[in-house]
This record gives structure tokens, C-alpha cells and sequence, in this order.
């Protein structure tokens, strides 16, 4: 049986201030998630080309606040009971997966239950190099920091013992009272097969749908290959060219299960206006959301 797509508002680049009233009227509005980008700091200058424009540079200026996940999460969760919530996404990499795990279960309970980690690698030498992370083992480390958080989630002794971490038995407490579902990002191809071999589904960057078209194949040949192929698997994508219900008709035939939306650039009006926002995720409801019940 073919899943209902499923709608995440994301939260790119918004309004510190937005955060609460737009979760408020996203629950009213019938979407089932919310999306929250990251970033710890923005480096002056890179020594490396944003991998996702034609010329290698950024697209947001220093300026552009972004909350801590872990405090916006449980903060949208205070004051709505339905929404889900979601990291997209926490570089993984840069961070010690023991303090990861720790703040996601807190989120999760806060939340009872309504939280998802997304996680990628992050491009930039600078943050590795500034917070005491190894940038050349990123993706090994990435794919045990994975399998602690399942682990230490779960709120019993446990241990690792890896390549890259280790440590003897211990718990964290308290725990959630179901998994935290993990959502892996990449489009490289070691990015892919993590997902497939580790993730609860895969999360894009802002892809074309005919990008999407060739790489949701991939992952399920790479699922089946790990002999994952039958346990559930979300997909996850923002994609440039949709807009209308025909669209992400064609997203859901082609296997996306949940739409990530900035209903606010879709509509005329000042996409940074609040009241603007709210309108726009009531709209966009009523007008694309509405066929897909």
C-alpha cells in the first residue's frame, strides 16, 4: 500500500521570533512536521566551495540567525501537541556523538516522542578545525556517531567500541519511550549507501525532481543490497521546481513520502513578513495539502 505524502514546513533562515507562532498555525494547518536548519557559527572567510552553487560561494550572510535545534525543538513542542520535528540537518561530524544523543533524548521526551534527527557531514574545514574535529575521518565517524545515538537512546547500558569512539557501559537518562527515527542526508555515493545501510530514510538537499528521479532508485537498490529493503524508510525532499499539486504527485509516484515546503516563497508577498508566512502555510494547505487527504 502506497504511504500518504506527508508535508514538513522548513524553516530556512527565518526569524528567530517566528519560530513559535509559525509551529502554532503550522499544527492548525495540518502539516505534520517541522524542518530545523543549523549552523554553530559562520566562518568570515572558507577554504572551501559550498558544494550546492554553480560558483562554490555561500547563499545566506553572516547575519543569518540560526537557533540551536535543541532549544527551538522542545520550545515549538511546548506549545503544540500533534507537530513532529526534525534537524535538517545537524552536522553530524562536528560534533561528540555522546553530547548528541544526550540532547536529542531530552528533546524527544520533552516532546513525547515527536522528534527525528536529521544529520549530515558539513563542508567546511574551519568548523572541524575550530571544534577539534578530525575532517578526513568525517564520514566514518559520522557513520559510528549513527550508531551511538541509537544506542544510547534506547536509556540502557551500553557500550562501543569503534574505530573511531569508544567507550565502556554506560546510560543516559531519561530516555525516550520509542526510537528516535534518523534521517540521513548526502548525495554523494557514500552518503547514499549510509543512508541505506544506517538511516531511517534519507533527507535531501534542495534537488530538481529530476535529480530526485535518479536518486530514489539508487537508494532502494542500495537498501536492498544491505538487506534493509524491508523495514520502513522515509524519503525526504525539497525540491526547486514544485510548486502545485501536479508536482508533488509526481514527487509521491516517484517515492517521496514526506514534501519539505517554504510555503511563503510560492505566494506574492515579503517572504520575511510573518503575517505573510502564516497566510501562505493556511493557503497552501487548503489548495495542494487538501488533495493529498
Amino acid at each position: 500500500m502506497t504511504r500518504r505524502l506527508e508535508f514538513t514546513v522548513a524553516f530556512p533562515m527565518i526569524d528567530p521570533s517566528h519560530f513559535i507562532p509559525l509551529a502554532i498555525a503550522a499544527e492548525a494547518a495540518g502539516y505534520g512536521s517541522v524542518a530545523v536548519p543549523e549552523s554553530v557559527f559562520y566562518p568570515e572567510t572558507v577554504s572551501a566551495d559550498y558544494p550546492y552553487t554553480a560558483d562554490g560561494g555561500r547563499f545566506w550572510p553572516a547575519e543569518t540567525p540560526f537557533l540551536d535545534p535543541f532549544v527551538a525543538i522542545p520550545a515549538m513542542a511546548a506549545v503544540t501537541t500533534r507537530l513532529r520535528f526534525y534537524t535538517n540537518v545537524l552536522k553530524l561530524g562536528i560534533r561528540e556523538p555522546l553530547l548528541v544523543a544526550k540532547a536529542v533524548s531530552s528533546a524527544a521526551v520533552l516532546s513525547n516522542n515527536r522528534v527525528g534527527l536529521g544529520v549530515g557531514l558539513s563542508w567546511i574545514p574551519e568548523e572541524f578545525a575550530w571544534l577539534g574535529q578530525q575532517m578526513s575521518t568525517r564520514g566514518a565517524r559520522t557513520s559510528e556517531a549513527i550508531e551511538i545515538i541509537r544506542l544510547v537512546c534506547g536509556g540502557e547500558y551500553v557500550e562501543y567500541h569503534g574505530r573511531h569512539y569508544d567507550f565502556g557501559r554506560l546510560m543516559v537518562r531519561p530516555a525516550p519511550t520509542e526510537p528516535v527515527p534518523i534521517y540521513v542526508g548526502g548525495l554523494s555515493p557514500a552518503g547514499l549507501r549510509r543512508a541505506a545501510r544506517l538511516g531511517d530514510g534519507w533527507i535531501s538537499v534542495v534537488n530538481s525532481t529530476e535529480e530526485l528521479a535518479s536518486v530514489i532508485p539508487q537508494l532502494h537498490d542500495l537498501r536492498r543490497e544491505a538487506g534493509r529493503d524491508d523495514r520502513p524508510f522515509e524519503i525526504k525532499a525539497i525540491c526547486s521546481d514544485v510548486f502545485e499539486e501536479q508536482g508533488f504527485r509526481r514527487l509521491h509516484e516517484l517515492g517521496v513520502t514526506d514534501a519539505m515546503v517554504c510555503p511563503w516563497y510560492f505566494y506574492p508577498g515579503d517572504p520575511h513578513d510573518l503575517d505573510h508566512q502564516r497566510s501562505s502555510l493556511e493557503r497552501f494547505s487548503a489548495e495542494v495539502m487538501s488533495a493529498f487527504e
